[in-house]
C-alpha cells in the first residue's frame, strides 16, 4: 500500500498566507499581480474587487486598482483585468491573459441565455425572433457609436429598450425589468461586451458598456488542464471536491483536468488532496505572523469548498449568510478569527470569534488603520449582508 505525502493543517495555513498574500512581506506592488496571484477576484459585488486588492498590495490607492480595471491606451484596448462571468456563473475579476482559457473552461451553452431571453420576451412581451434580432443589432450600433454607455442612456436612444416586462410573475419577489437587462445580458454573457467604468463611484454596481474584443476560442480540455493549474498553483494543495466546487465543474472533468495537469495525490485532513509536482517538496512556513482584513466574497475565504482547515465550522452561521455567502473577515495567521463592518460614520468596528493574543490584537488595529486610510471616508456596505456583519455595522464600537 501506497503511503501519501502528509500535508498538516498548518502547512496549508502557511502556503495560504504565502499564496494569497497575506502578509506584509509578501504583499504586491500591482492589481494585476494580485489578480495573477489568486487566478481571479469575486466581483459581483464591486467594492469587493477594490477591497480585495488593498489588502494585498503594498500602498493601495483607488487609481492604482482603477488603471488595469478600465484603462485601455496601453494595451491595444483591451484592459490589463478583465470582468467576465466564468467560475459558477459568478463574476470575477481576472488577467486579460488568462480570460480566453477561463472563459473557454468554464462557459458552456451561451446560446441557451439567448434561447432562454428570447423565450421570455415572447412570453410577457409578445416579441418574435425578428423583433429581438432588431433590437440586438439596434444596441449593438448604439453602443460602437458611443464607445460606452450605461443601460439607461443606450434606452435613451432605443425606445424598445424601455420596454418593461415582470420577473417571477406571482412570487413574493415579482418585479418589473426593462428589456435592457435582457439583451445586454446575453451580449455579455455571449462575450460580445463588457463592463466599463462604473458610472458612479468605485463602490457603485451601475456599469457602462463597451464592445468587447472577441476572445480566442481554446479546446476545452486543454483549457480546463489550464485553468486546474493555476487552481492548483494558488490554492493546493485541495481535494478533487474543492476543484469541482470552486469551477462549477461537473465529477468527470474534475478529474480529468487533474489528471491533465500531472497534480500528485497527498494525505489531507479532508482525505486524499492535491499538489503540483513543483509544489511537492517545498513546506514553506509562515513569512511572519500576520494578520488581514478581507472584504466579503473574498476569493481566500471562497476558494475552498472544505473549510474546517482555516475555519471554525462553529463560526459559519455568524459569517455567511442563507446562500453561502461570507461577509467581511478579519485573519490571523491563515485562520479566519472574527469579523469587521463599516458604521454609518465610516468607523470600522470588528469582533473576534476567538481570542488570538495581543500580537495579533495588536497587527490587527494596525490593518484597521491601514483600510480606513485606504477608505478615506467611502461608505461601503457588503451586497450580501451577514448575520454578524449587520450586527456590528449597527452597534456602538462593540469591537471586542
Amino acid at each position: 500500500m501506497t503511503v501519501l505525502p502528509r500535508i498538516t493543517a498548518a502547512q496549508r495555513r502557511a502556503r495560504l498566507v504565502r499564496r494569497h498574500l497575506l502578509a506584509p512581506s509578501v504583499r504586491e506592488k500591482t492589481a494585476e499581480a494580485v489578480a495573477g496571484a489568486l487566478v481571479g477576484l469575486h466581483a459581483t459585488d464591486p467594492a469587493t474587487v477594490f477591497l480585495a486588492m488593498a489588502a494585498r498590495m503594498h500602498r493601495p490607492t483607488i487609481p492604482a486598482i482603477e488603471r488595469p480595471l478600465y484603462d485601455t491606451t496601453a494595451t491595444a484596448g483591451t484592459p490589463a483585468l478583465e470582468r467576465i462571468r466564468c467560475m459558477r456563473r459568478t463574476m470575477f475579476v481576472l488577467p486579460a491573459r488568462l480570460a480566453p482559457a477561463v472563459r473557454s473552461a468554464t462557459v458552456r451553452d451561451t446560446h441557451r441565455h439567448r434561447t432562454d431571453a428570447m423565450a421570455k420576451l415572447r412570453d410577457s412581451l409578445g416579441w418574435d425572433e425578428r423583433r429581438y434580432t432588431a433590437a440586438e443589432q439596434a444596441t449593438l450600433a448604439a453602443l460602437t457609436a458611443r464607445g460606452e454607455a450605461t443601460a439607461a442612456q443606450l434606452a435613451a436612444d432605443i425606445p424598445v429598450l424601455r420596454e418593461q416586462l415582470v420577473t417571477f410573475p406571482g412570487k413574493p419577489y415579482e418585479s418589473r425589468q426593462r428589456v435592457s437587462a435582457s439583451i445586454l445580458g446575453v451580449l455579455a454573457a455571449e462575450g460580445r461586451i463588457r463592463r466599463a467604468r462604473p458610472a458612479g463611484s468605485w463602490t457603485s454596481a451601475q456599469f457602462r458598456w463597451t464592445p468587447a474584443r472577441p476572445l480566442p476560442q481554446i479546446p476545452v480540455a486543454e483549457a480546463k488542464t489550464t485553468l486546474a493549474r493555476h487552481y492548483l498553483t494558488a490554492f493546493g494543495p485541495v481535494t478533487a471536491d474543492d476543484l469541482k466546487w470552486w469551477t462549477g465543474w461537473n465529477g468527470t472533468d474534475t478529474r480529468k483536468a487533474l489528471a491533465a495537469t500531472g497534480a500528485h495525490a497527498v494525505e489531507l485532513d479532508e482525505g486524499t488532496g492535491y499538489l503540483l509536482p513543483e509544489d511537492l517538496e517545498s513546506a514553506p512556513g509562515f513569512p511572519e505572523p500576520a494578520a488581514a482584513l478581507l472584504p466579503g466574497l473574498d476569493p481566500t475565504a471562497m476558494g475552498w469548498r472544505h473549510r474546517d482547515w482555516y475555519l471554525d465550522p462553529d463560526h459559519t452561521k455568524a459569517l455567511f449568510d442563507r446562500n453561502g455567502n461570507i461577509g467581511p473577515t478579519i485573519w490571523w495567521n491563515g485562520r479566519i478569527i472574527g469579523a469587521w463592518a463599516q458604521q454609518p460614520d465610516g468607523h470600522l468596528n470588528h469582533h473576534l470569534l476567538t481570542d488570538p493574543g495581543r500580537e495579533a490584537r495588536t497587527a490587527i488595529r494596525t490593518e484597521i488603520t491601514r483600510l480606513t486610510t485606504f477608505l478615506a471616508g467611502t461608505r461601503v456596505t457588503p451586497c450580501y449582508r451577514t448575520p454578524l456583519e449587520r450586527h456590528l455595522a449597527t452597534t456602538v464600537r462593540a469591537e471586542r
